[in-house]
């Protein structure tokens, strides 16, 4: 059966929800054949009926050479707020996201997920959150598909290893950018973070990414 041939019932993306609402982890279903498998990845109708951002302005590969390479914890403040959607697509990563939301019942709360070439799985980032992965492997490649553009002015960052974030990575950090080691402690920014953060800031990309 060719690709193309494939009805959507056939070839869908599935969703799963995390304890973060609105945060889904993304998985697909491969249909094989003697040449390999083919599947889709991506379907704005889908994205659309799970209540997620479907728009993609940007983007992004990230290449990463050693295991054990930390990114993160990135994100931007509204009303350039990013919703992400988040694959490897050679080596492995573990994906970690937080809950930036003041209004949410899981504020501050994380999730982390195994992203790897093999399993295909995905992870959808609402707006309002930090994101950050570590690599399990070397030569590891990522991608970004972002619903909002880069804006320097709006961007912002937390520390991997906050200790008002809790959060846990498997390896030693092997590689960290400047930037990402220089991000400030929660402790010191969350007044200005939460304020930037609320549902006024926010808008109209609530009803997306809350």
């Amino acid at each position: 059966m060719l690709a193309s041939q494939l009805s959507a019932k056939e070839d869908r993306v599935i969703f799963t929800e995390t304890k973060l609402h609105g945060a889904f982890i993304v998985d697909v279903e491969p249909r094989e054949d003697n040449r390999g498998f083919f599947t889709r990845a991506f379907c704005q109708n889908e994205f659309e009926e799970h209540g997620l951002n479907p728009l993609i302005a940007q983007a992004n590969i990230g290449f990463n050479r050693a295991r054990g390479t930390m990114r993160g914890m990135h994100f931007q403040y509204p009303p350039a707020a990013e919703t992400k959607y988040v694959r490897c697509t050679r080596g492995a990563v573990l994906d970690i996201i937080v809950d930036l939301r003041p209004e949410s019942r899981t504020y501050l709360q994380h999730v982390a997920v195994e992203l790897t070439a093999d399993n295909h799985r995905g992870i959808y980032v609402p707006g309002r959150f930090a994101h950050g992965y570590q690599v399990l492997e070397d030569f590891t490649e990522t991608s970004y598909q972002v619903g909002e553009f880069y804006t320097p002015g709006s961007e912002g960052g937390l520390r991997f290893d906050d200790p008002g974030l809790g959060l846990s990575w498997p390896l030693p950090v092997t590689e960290i950018s400047d930037k990402d080691r220089s991000w400030p402690l929660l402790a010191d920014i969350e007044q200005d973070l939460v304020q930037r953060m609320s549902t006024e800031q926010a808008g109209s990309e609530l009803g997306m990414a809350r």
